[in-house]
């Protein structure tokens, strides 16, 4: 059976709870204030001895031998029950009034003598390891070279002595009883006054008119408190709503990429994100940690004006800086009750990749007109030429069929780049044995070194095994010998060769012998459409895409290319890729 307590029990319930617990704690706290002050003063006492003990032998010995029989001598004046140790600075027991010092073991790890040496003095309640008896020691350093500790057994007479007395307990629970019965006088009074109320809660939500006789009288406050707590859920059900939807907000607000900041009408700082003040910080020449101050700075000078521009048809604002290499977008948009936003959003990537697909449409275009161009100039002679001139005819068929290869060859290697830069997740990872393909992109090329009189040599063990794209390796290593075939020359070696392995990584070489390229264009060889030679390429039917795709499927395996000329003679490639794959490509794996 459920027991359902009034206002007024849960009232003096939860408050008796609340004063006990009060009570308890004043109780606690005077007689740990008690036993510490009355342990200071026992500690307070020791200390003279000690001082005692130093000055008599500071006073009557310059030597050991005489320190140890000054203090026996000076012992017999002390109180019976104190028991005195000389300690060197060693931790040796010089003298012991109670026992043979030359028996004690080295005291330098004691307790009290440890807190002596950091702070002076120091003691410590605990069993003698020498004869049994728990004592209060305490310890203290001298100039001289020796430490004075002095001990009171630990009997019941410090015991209580340390322990305060019961006469301020006894008045703090009478204080407890009297609490609870003024407690009890007022919560009746308070009760009365709710009961009341709670009737004339009734008559109102009820709707019914309240009689002119109509007194308040005594009734439980049920009621009432449901309407109170109804109407607070609801409030607090909305503002939980509320609440949920600003945490929303500040936490697209915080992961936004953008620096994103709130003002009031008078300019001060609602919120702002991390990234505000940290793009704010490029934009200015002194750092701010005051975002306020912003308005104030010269920079911001046009973003100023448009806010004091009362006149303005506008509620939005836009501008763009360049700073330290990079481009910055400040927008302004001002909401009806004046306040206002400042977002600050780093363009300087959107800007380089919007530049760059412009550059790279404008070379796809470049390059596709070429072939697009030959292609229709010898269809249009085909047209105007007598079908008996076969000759020529095929002459012309083949020279546009060679054309459409390079087109296709070409949107191949558009195709391919786009696809590693843009959905690199559609490349399948597995291991892959780098001889095997290394071996068999020989096989497939076999045709063009012989044409090349050239020799094609592998150097990597049978157990070198790369996490990663098999398409993607094998397109790296035949975009490599393919650009030697066409632009090393005849009669030279093109090697491959691992030359280092660890646990982490794998590296590979791969270099030919042959003409190379001069210095000032291995910074640049890995760019999209950039050729060394410009006929010799039109010449040999390269994209311009074949070492751009190489440097795009190195990266997509998290590896590292670089290019030098060999002092030998040739072009070198200097690869490295991670043996072991990263977390989130064993997740793919699964």
């Amino acid at each position: 059976m459920n027991i359902k307590l009034t206002y007024k029990q849960r009232i003096v319930f939860y408050f008796s709870i609340i004063i006990a617990v009060f009570t308890v704690g004043i109780i606690f706290f005077e007689q740990q204030q008690v036993q510490h002050e009355r342990a200071q003063s026992i500690e307070r006492m020791l200390e003279n001895n000690a001082d005692i003990i130093h000055n008599y032998l500071l006073n009557n010995t310059d030597s050991v031998p005489f320190r140890v029989s000054a203090a026996h001598r000076m012992v017999q004046y002390m109180p019976a029950d104190l028991r005195v140790t000389l300690i060197d600075w060693n931790g040796n027991v010089l003298y012991d009034n109670r026992l043979d010092a030359d028996s004690m073991e080295n005291h330098l790890k004691r307790p009290e003598i440890q807190k002596a040496i950091g702070f002076s003095a120091g003691s410590n309640v605990r069993m003698s390891a020498s004869n049994s008896v728990r004592y209060l020691y305490y310890a203290k350093k001298y100039n001289e070279g020796y430490f004075v500790r002095v001990a009171l057994p630990y009997d019941v007479k410090i015991h209580s002595f340390l322990h305060a007395q019961n006469s301020f307990m006894y008045f703090i629970l009478l204080f407890f009883i009297v609490c609870v019965l003024m407690m009890l006088y007022f919560a009746n009074r308070f009760s009365r006054s709710l009961k009341q109320l709670s009737d004339f809660s009734l008559n109102v939500k009820n709707g019914q008119p309240l009689p002119p006789s109509f007194t308040f009288s005594d009734d439980e406050v049920g009621q009432v408190s449901a309407d109170i707590v109804e109407n607070y859920n609801l409030l607090q059900e909305n503002r939980r709503r509320v609440a949920l939807e600003r945490e929303k907000l500040l936490q697209h607000f915080q992961y936004s990429e953008e620096g994103i900041a709130i003002f009031s009408e008078n300019r001060k700082k609602i919120y702002s994100n991390s990234h505000f003040l940290q793009y704010l910080n490029v934009l200015i020449d002194k750092p701010m940690l005051e975002i306020e101050n912003l308005f104030s700075d010269p920079v911001f000078h046009e973003v100023v004006a448009f806010l004091d521009d009362h006149s303005r048809y506008d509620n939005t604002f836009a501008q763009r800086f360049d700073k330290s290499g990079k481009q910055f977008s400040v927008r302004v948009i001002i909401f009806d009750d004046k306040s206002f936003e400042l977002y600050i959003s780093d363009i300087t990537k959107s800007e380089k990749t919007r530049l760059l697909k412009q550059e790279m449409t404008n070379n796809i275009a470049h390059e596709l007109r070429t072939p697009v161009t030959s292609i229709r100039g010898y269809l249009e002679t085909l047209l105007s030429m007598e079908a008996k001139d076969v000759g020529r005819m095929r002459n012309f068929l083949d020279r546009a069929y060679v054309q459409t290869i390079r087109l296709s060859e070409l949107i191949q290697d558009i195709s391919m780049l786009t696809k590693i830069e843009e959905a690199s997740d559609r490349f399948e990872k597995e291991p892959v044995n780098m001889k095997q393909l290394l071996d068999e992109l020989g096989a497939d090329l076999n045709s063009k070194f012989n044409e090349k009189h050239s020799k094609y040599v592998v150097d990597v063990g049978a157990d070198v095994v790369i996490y990663g794209s098999r398409t993607l390796l094998y397109s790296i290593f035949r975009n490599l010998t393919e650009n030697a075939i066409a632009y090393g020359g005849g009669n030279i070696d093109i090697v491959v060769r691992c030359y280092m392995k660890n646990k982490e990584a794998v590296y590979f070489e791969f270099y030919d012998t042959g003409v190379g390229v001069e210095e000032k264009h291995l910074v640049r060889i890995f760019e999209r459409f950039y050729r060394v030679n410009e006929g010799r390429t039109r010449n040999t039917g390269g994209s311009g895409l074949g070492l751009s795709i190489v440097k795009n499927a190195v990266l997509f395996h998290r590896g590292n290319i670089v290019a030098k000329n060999r002092s030998e003679g040739g072009l070198s490639f200097l690869m490295s890729f991670p043996l072991i794959p990263l977390e989130e490509d064993r997740i793919e794996e699964d």
